[in-house]
């Protein structure tokens, strides 16, 4: 069972959270996530338990009590949800990747636009 813990001490480590964990049964792994940037915690991570009905009491039991002078919020883990595009490379999926071949086809599709209201026929 996958676990979300939040509202960690920034001092608190992985090892902190395995010892807290392992007094509900074996602990498989635990990850407390950094900022890539500037390497300090987060303040939330994970603990993988090996028996669902282990997590599920640790989950009761460790919810809104205090860890490390925080009062901690101890979730079942949610998996990632599928996202359309909310990161950078994403949000052009649909065009062309060389902007050489974009600017041709606005070009283009302006073009278009103005001649079709242009009638000839009357000259």
């Amino acid at each position: 069972m996958n676990i979300f813990v939040a509202k960690l001490n920034p001092g608190t480590d992985a090892d902190g959270l395995e010892q807290l964990f392992s007094n509900f049964g074996e602990v498989t792994s635990t990850k407390v996530i950094m900022d890539r940037e500037t390497g300090r915690s987060k303040c939330f991570g994970f603990v993988e338990m090996a028996n669902d009905a282990d997590g599920l009491k640790a989950i009761e039991d460790l919810n809104d009590s205090e860890f490390d002078g925080n009062n901690i919020v101890v979730k079942k883990s949610e998996p990632k949800p599928e996202s359309e595009g909310n990161n950078y490379r994403n949000n052009d999926r649909n065009r062309s990747n060389n902007r050489y071949d974009n600017r041709r086809n606005d070009r283009g599709r302006d073009r278009d636009r103005n001649d079709r209201g242009f009638d000839t026929s009357k000259w």
